[in-house]
């Protein structure tokens, strides 16, 4: 859906607050400095009298997923206008940066594009006095495959494919694999320059969990945040990586549906279902739709399905959670904290989401994160 329709709708409180279909990217940001334009001037539209600031006050720090960064940005102006005694400061490093600062006690809370191992949550429980780090998903969309080739204006590839790709198997752009999938294409007789984060990433984690569960066979790497194949080119946060790609041409990298804009194509994916299926709010709804909580206790984790067929779903889909004590906050940060996530899980938080190309948490799971968060103590 075009960026620029889906900003007029934001511009209403009732569009906001019946938006219920999922979908994610938000106008580009870079990983540290504030949104686009367009993104925040949809989410600054948002009517502010219904957030609850209740003893909020002082400053929060927060950080971790990069892929949020920019749902963060539009989050914090609203709720920073209505709860105006708090400082949000939420700075975006990536997922494995937000879980190390989280399990030594520097933020509130982080963002990650991965649910927390055994040996995080036992590193949690020595900052949550008689607590634990518990996942709270709070945003979903596409990880898009976005390509820079001269006259490639549409371009299909499959799971075994992008799998090679980014394993320097396949190494020039008129492959026979890749001209096999696209008979219409003029491919250029052109090198093809990868690109994969050299941060511990959530993104890298959620991209190589496809690659792992739909080609076993041209994926041998155990997967995980950090990068593991060799060869092909690096850099850091979504955003550097979508400015190499925008920068060479031939490039190939994944990022946040977000961060694909100005002048990059989008790869459809042929999955076997009924049609090639290209990254999209609504692709995304359909795939995290049908995840399911594996989460114990107060752990709202999700178990998505990277393997489907489903015509529309799109397969390369990663959920957000944010991270907090579930109990042992400290007492200076915890209104702030409750206040902030209250207003992000709520139906106004949520709502301005698909405004920025990001994909709000089905109903079924986003309620039970709100009962979750009056629960933290």
């Amino acid at each position: 859906m075009k960026l620029q329709r889906m900003n007029r709708r934001a511009l209403t409180l009732g569009a906001l607050a019946v938006s219920g279909a999922l979908a994610l990217t938000a106008c580009g940001s870079d990983d540290t400095g504030a949104a686009g334009d367009s993104g925040t001037s949809a989410a600054a539209t948002a009517a502010a009298g219904d957030i609850k600031c209740d003893d909020a006050k002082g400053q929060l720090l927060a950080d971790g997923s990069s892929a949020q960064k920019n749902a963060i940005d539009a989050w914090v102006k609203n709720f920073t206008q209505a709860c105006n005694g708090v400082q949000v400061n939420y700075k975006g490093s990536g997922s494995g940066a937000g879980v190390t600062a989280f399990t030594q006690g520097t933020v509130a809370f982080a963002g990650s594009d991965s649910a927390l191992k055994p040996e995080e949550v036992t590193a949690s429980k020595k900052v949550c006095t008689d607590g634990q780090g518990i996942d709270l998903p709070m945003v979903a969309g596409p990880i898009a495959v976005a390509y820079n080739v001269s006259g490639v204006d549409d371009l299909v590839l499959d799971a075994p494919t992008i799998a090679k790709i980014f394993d320097g198997k396949i190494t020039n752009w008129n492959d026979a694999a890749i001209a096999k999938l696209n008979p219409d294409a003029k491919l250029p007789d052109l090198k093809i320059q990868p690109y994969h984060r050299s941060d511990e990433s959530g993104t890298t984690d959620n991209f190589t969990k496809y690659l792992i569960a739909a080609t076993p066979d041209n994926w041998k790497y155990e997967g995980g945040k950090a990068w593991q194949a060799k060869g092909g080119q690096s850099a850091a946060g979504s955003s550097g990586v979508a400015q190499g790609v925008k920068q060479t041409n031939g490039a190939i990298g994944y990022m946040e549906l977000s961060y694909a804009k100005d002048g990059l194509g989008t790869v459809s994916i042929d999955t076997g279902a009924a049609a090639p299926v290209k990254a999209s709010s609504d692709g995304a709804t359909k795939a995290v739709a049908a995840a399911q909580v594996v989460g114990t206790g107060n752990d709202l984790s999700l178990k998505l399905d990277y393997t489907t067929k489903a015509d529309g779903a799109y397969p390369i889909t990663l959920v957000t959670y944010e991270i907090a004590c579930d109990k042992g906050n400290k007492a200076e940060t915890l209104p702030a904290t409750k206040a902030f996530l209250r207003y992000i899980a709520s139906e106004q938080g949520q709502g301005i989401l698909s405004g920025i190309d990001y994909a709000p948490i089905p109903d079924a799971i986003i309620s039970k994160v709100r009962t979750t968060i009056e629960g933290l103590s």
